[in-house]
């Protein structure tokens, strides 16, 4: 096969793997080079410390990759099967009920990492068949990788003002992944940007994590705060968390693009029982066995028991603060507070917050 012939078959490939699409860019990235310096001189990625160890790695698939000539990136829709159709109004009224528990949708099911480096590595072994050995490595967001760059540039979207790939038929609900090569392949073509003067994302951030277009302060952004950082959730920003437990799919429910977006054909997606449909109590009653049970090859284990009960003690101060009624307000609180005593020093001051969070009398 030439370059044109190997692209095409690796596309048909790609599909029966449960790929959506896939595109081969160059690996040429310099001038997006200033605008990543940026923002990590202006401290963006908070206490994400290898952001900046990095550095422009990131946008040098080369020097991470010695050899890469070409770079072959995949989307991967991942809407749970069930309930894909009315997504935006189904996660809207669960953001209403201050008793309800909200994980970021591509959280609900199998960890994306490992489905998607899976199938990756089974596309290079189709196209090794073909072609013979060749040098290659899988990536998703597992490696100092520009992934949306890498993505706008050849051809699966453009990129939003929430900095997320955006595609006309899709939305930006997918995964992205890349494989290396050192092959030299026909690039194709980017996309025009399709967002135009919607503001969409940036007005609804609850935290104003999106300072501007195309640029997202970490620090504030919920799937930072909940997800990525470590420490104490800043106190002015706790009550913007709302009942987000993990992660948050706030911009990406308001873009319009979105009434596009598309149920994944896999099953490694479905919403687990206890991760689209629980009451925050009923998550704060999971010992840290069952948490870890529950979550067993599932990407909110990353974060761990601490941060997972920080998270929740986080979202109950909210609901407490938001006057359900009394029965309700009564059970929280005997939660919270019978948790107390054994608490590490991180869960207790987040904890000691929430019971601060009840209304007067």
């Amino acid at each position: 096969m030439d370059g044109r012939q190997l692209v095409a078959a690796g596309r048909q490939w790609a599909a029966e793997l449960g790929f959506s699409q896939i595109g081969v860019g160059g690996i040429d990235l310099a001038s997006a080079e200033p605008g990543l310096r940026a923002w990590l001189e202006a401290g963006f990625h908070g206490s994400m410390s290898y952001m900046a160890r990095h550095g422009m790695v990131r946008a040098r698939p080369a020097e991470l990759v010695p050899g890469t000539a070409s770079v072959i990136s995949a989307r991967m829709d991942y809407l749970p099967r069930a309930g894909a159709a009315r997504w935006r109004e189904r996660e809207a009224a669960r953001l209403a009920d201050p008793a309800q528990a909200v994980v970021s949708l591509y959280a609900r099911g199998r960890d994306y990492h490992k489905v998607l480096r899976g199938r990756l590595q089974q596309l290079a072994d189709r196209l090794a068949a073909a072609v013979g050995p060749f040098g290659h490595r899988v990536f998703s967001d597992s490696a100092p990788v520009l992934e949306v760059e890498l993505a706008t540039r050849c051809g699966l979207g453009w990129r939003g003002k929430h900095t997320l790939a955006l595609a006309r038929a899709a939305g930006s609900m997918f995964f992205l992944g890349e494989i290396f090569v050192d092959l030299e392949l026909p690039a194709d073509r980017p996309l025009a940007a399709h967002c135009g003067s919607c503001t969409a994302c940036i007005d609804i951030c609850p935290t104003r994590a999106i300072v501007a277009p195309y640029r997202v302060d970490a620090r504030r952004c919920i799937s930072y705060l909940t997800i990525e950082h470590a420490g104490p959730i800043p106190p002015e920003l706790r009550a913007l968390v709302g009942n987000h437990v993990y992660g948050c799919d706030d911009c990406q429910r308001a873009c319009p693009w979105n009434k596009y977006a598309r149920r994944s054909p896999l099953p490694d997606f479905d919403e687990r029982a206890g991760l689209g449909d629980a009451a925050l109590l009923a998550l704060w009653r999971w010992d840290e066995p069952e948490f870890l049970r529950r979550t067993e090859g599932n990407p909110i284990r990353r974060i761990g028991y601490a941060r997972w009960r920080r998270n929740l003690a986080v979202a109950l101060g909210n609901a407490l603060a938001g006057g359900a009624d009394a029965p309700a307000r009564a059970a929280w609180r005997a939660a919270l507070a019978a948790a107390l005593p054994a608490a590490d020093a991180l869960v207790a001051e987040h904890i000691a917050w929430a019971l601060q969070q009840a209304p007067a009398g």
